[in-house]
């Protein structure tokens, strides 16, 4: 429980909130020398970022990067995700005890929907690791169709002294699980249709953990309750089950360092005092929800991103819009009173995720970081991540946050990158893919003297394609970009400090700054120890 209370406060984004855009600095073309490491990050879109001591751990590939060495650590011996289907989407570090939240895209049914796999757990700091089925009912009894309703089709439940009904998530699409975290050797997953599941024996078994209804602001063991379901003939059923209710499907979660359990969901804000350790029928729920005549609570009910700001009680989570009456708004909020009060930020800004670092606070959002030194009362905005030799690429949407002692860490669709001052200066890291003896993703990749990538490239889509090549000595390059017709659209030149490998970047635009038409294109590279070239195929 929280010792105190803290005052609180509203900053109205009209009067006292000020996000300021920083200035845009002059940088010089993107040249280099940029890496070529046979280990690499798996893909340059990264969505999980989780920080162990001076390690980070990424997804979607269960990477790792070691700060102290500069070292990549790539998982060959998580067959599911290096050389499988699936993919992490979500993860929980601490010290040496890792897992991940794994899914896959499914084509059942015709349309790719989001699934679930399972998880990966390691005890030994990713050395090995255990694959743990996703937990699923079982299979409809061949007596039930779509329109049963009741034991044996679906599946009783006790909950305080009432018993209920559930429906049966029998299958692994639309249940991907989007956090993970654990506590000793309790599990918590939170899925969409599969909602929170609870291990209390590190996955070796599963409950299923019953969430409120969207109509009550609290679920305890002494009350009766009533969810909303619908039969196929349109009558109304009192059954658990995720298809009719937004608050039964899960997406942030968060184990506070009070052991309060938080569930975001696409109904709200779900808080539990003993989730943890209650018996299912006895876990006891707070729920708090966007309300459109409130300016002093949720900016909206979906919770994707559940954080908690170090050295205070302060949870920090992002709200999404979902009111079918467009009366919510996007933004991130806190509180430091398990719900009693909100504090609100960013109005407007659809946050993805919420990081802190050296007293700053980190704001990953589709359209740039944000970030306060002043517990939100001002905001600076980053429109665009640069280091001193690359870039990460002009509309990438930020993803993921998380910090280590050393550095602030974001996962970004362009790569991931640091940052050791509170954003002043940033490093960035993707992909390694050598011009000869490819990665260890691509080890048979051929030998190339250039290329261009992504490709086919898309202005609109991607902002700029990087063309990578080699010298062997100093000086500068000059790279010329000719339509089919042989026509040169553009000309770049760029320094060459030394000798490696260097990325030259287009945004397809040509020498007058006006896009070029679709089509393909020749880059020809001028170079001190000779000439080579290239092709990129340019799409809208």
């Amino acid at each position: 429980m929280h010792s105190h209370r803290a005052p609180f406060v509203l900053f109205s984004s009209a009067l006292l909130l000020t996000i300021i855009s920083l200035s845009e600095n002059v940088y010089s073309q993107d040249s280099g020398p940029v890496p070529d490491r046979f280990l690499s990050i798996s893909q340059n879109s990264t969505t999980t970022i989780e920080a162990a001591n001076q390690s980070i751990w990424t997804g979607p590939g269960l990477n790792a990067y070691f700060e102290l060495s500069g070292e990549f650590y790539v998982p060959t011996n998580a067959d599911s995700v290096f050389s499988g289907r699936g993919r992490v989407f979500s993860m929980e570090v601490e010290n040496d005890r890792l897992l991940a939240g794994l899914g896959y895209t499914s084509t059942r049914g015709g349309d790719p929907v989001q699934a679930a796999q399972g998880y990966y757990f390691s005890d030994n700091a990713g050395q090995s690791w255990r694959f743990i089925d996703f937990p699923l009912d079982s299979a409809l009894p061949e007596e039930c169709d779509a329109s049963s309703v009741g034991v044996p089709c679906d599946i009783e439940f006790t909950y305080g002294s009432e018993t209920y009904i559930k429906t049966r998530v029998t299958v692994p699409e639309f249940s991907p699980p989007f956090e993970v975290d654990f506590l000793v050797d309790t599990i918590l997953s939170v899925n969409w249709a599969s909602g929170l599941l609870r291990s209390t024996d590190l996955g070796e078994t599963w409950e299923r953990l019953i969430l409120p209804p969207s109509t009550v602001n609290e679920l305890n063991p002494d009350s009766t309750y009533r969810w909303r379901s619908l039969t196929p003939q349109n009558e109304s059923v009192n059954r658990y089950d995720p298809r009719y209710d937004n608050n039964l499907l899960g997406f942030g979660l968060l184990i506070d360092s009070n052991e309060n359990v938080w569930v975001g969901t696409a109904g709200g804000i779900n808080i539990s005092e003993n989730a943890l350790t209650a018996t299912p029928d006895q876990i006891g729920w707070k729920r708090v929800s966007f309300n459109p005549d409130s300016d002093s609570g949720l900016f909206a009910d979906w919770i994707i991103s559940i954080r908690e700001q170090p050295g205070t009680d302060r949870i920090w989570m992002t709200n999404w819009r979902t009111d079918p009456q467009n009366r919510d708004q996007f933004g991130i909020v806190y509180t430091d009173d398990l719900g009693e009060t909100f504090h609100r930020f960013l109005e407007g800004i659809r946050v993805n995720d919420i990081g802190f670092f050296n007293g700053v606070i980190f704001a990953a959002a589709d359209n740039g970081i944000y970030t306060s030194d002043n517990d939100g009362i001002t905001w600076n905005k980053t429109e665009q991540i640069r280091s001193p030799n690359t870039s990460i690429r002009r509309g990438a949407r930020y993803f993921a946050l998380s910090a280590t002692d050393s550095n602030l860490w974001v996962g970004t669709g362009d790569g991931i990158a640091s940052t050791n001052d509170g954003g002043d200066t940033w490093r960035i890291i993707r992909v390694d893919m050598p011009l000869t003896g490819g990665n260890i993703y691509q080890p048979d990749a051929p030998d190339v003297e250039t290329y261009a990538y992504p490709n086919p490239f898309s202005p609109t889509q991607h902002s700029e394609v990087r063309i990578k090549f080699d010298t062997a000595d100093s000086g500068s390059a000059t790279i010329r970009i000719f339509d089919f017709a042989m026509n040169q659209v553009k000309s770049i030149d760029i320094p060459l400090p030394g000798s490696g490998s260097f990325e030259a970047v287009w945004n397809g635009t040509d020498q007058s700054g006006r896009f070029v038409a679709n089509g393909t294109y020749i880059y020809v590279i001028d170079k001190p120890n000779g000439r080579t070239d290239g092709k990129i195929l340019l799409l809208d």
